[in-house]
């Protein structure tokens, strides 16, 4: 049986196009430049610090024998509405659970033609990115994320790893050459050749759970996430459309209602935003992102009682450093 074909056309009926293989094996060649990001402080509290689990994905299936990287593209439009906004990648359903269903239907498919099968989605320790590379997705660009052929980088990723034989594809040189529109764009430098610094990156800035005063301005009218690198890179310009209806934005994640996330209370967090791939921060965090961009405007006076003390902080923080 010709494994790789029918697992790609099964892929194909599903609506991804964009599928990978390698051979699974030990990634050894990571191991000096993670401990070199983890001595000079560029992990941030998001990653898995244990190396080993990085390296070596024998330790989620002893006996498998390939691991295929798929390609989610998300992408329904390029408009950005207003001066607050959500990044591109959480405007509908939340990506975990939406690609966790379609690689279950993947392993089940595969089990049904006599192999095992494990899939991964974002939270674990796998080097999806580089993993992706090797398996001909796309390259790895100097923003540090895989841009593909045909959706440029706006794609999530999942991995499924196997006990089948599939032959591998092969890696995809990167293709940004002389281009520095991502770094010279980037409103805090954290990307650079070799080094980039997620610890500054605004998309992580966003999500911490305590940010310092000096990321006031730069927010800059972003809920939760940063998309500046990607609207910028030549590869997205003709970045083609999802049709995985699943990522269609929920209109309310495009039209903002400034008033209800500022004073965001749970039922409202609960119906609408926890659905997203935004909400597992959760509520106080987009109140008080879209709370630093109104009164960045002089457009928030704050409410008569705060839904926590954690937003009354921020709000006397941002009194100050606004000089309101």
């Amino acid at each position: 049986m010709n494994y790789k074909a029918n697992i790609m056309e099964f892929c194909k009926r599903l609506g991804l196009d964009t599928i990978g293989f390698t051979r699974l094996r030990r990634f050894d060649e990571l191991q000096e430049f993670l401990e070199s990001r983890r001595q000079n402080g560029l992990q941030n509290e998001f990653e898995i610090e244990d190396i080993e689990s990085r390296i070596n994905p024998m330790l989620y299936m002893e006996e498998g024998k390939t691991i295929i990287s798929i390609a989610f593209p998300y992408l329904f439009s390029k408009e950005i509405n207003g001066d607050i906004y959500f990044s591109k990648y959480t405007r509908g359903e939340d990506y975990h659970k939406v690609v966790s269903m379609y690689l279950r239907r993947i392993c089940e498919y595969i089990e049904n033609i006599g192999g095992r099968a494990k899939y991964f989605v974002d939270s674990n320790a796998l080097p999806e990115r580089y993993i992706a590379n090797l398996c001909g997705i796309g390259f790895l660009g100097k923003n540090n994320m895989i841009i593909t052929k045909k959706y440029g980088s706006y794609v999530f990723l999942g991995e499924i790893i196997t006990d089948l034989f599939i032959e591998e594809d092969s890696p995809i040189e990167c293709e940004c050459n002389e281009c520095n529109l991502c770094m010279r764009a980037c409103p805090t430098k954290c990307i650079n050749e070799g080094k980039t610094n997620p610890n500054i990156c605004l998309s992580y800035i966003t999500q911490k759970k305590h940010i310092e005063d000096e990321w006031f301005d730069k927010i800059n009218g972003r809920i939760f996430g940063c998309d500046t690198c990607q609207d910028l890179c030549p590869f997205n310009r003709y970045a083609e459309l999802s049709n995985i209806n699943e990522f269609k934005p929920f209109e309310y994640m495009e039209s903002i209602n400034e008033d209800e996330i500022v004073n965001l209370n749970n039922k409202a967090f609960k119906e609408k935003y926890a659905s997203t791939s935004s909400g597992w921060r959760g509520k106080n965090i987009l109140t008080r992102n879209t709370m630093i961009q109104l009164m960045k405007n002089g457009r928030y006076k704050g409410p008569i009682s705060f839904s926590s003390p954690y937003i009354e902080d921020y709000y006397c923080r941002l009194l100050k450093h606004f000089k309101l």
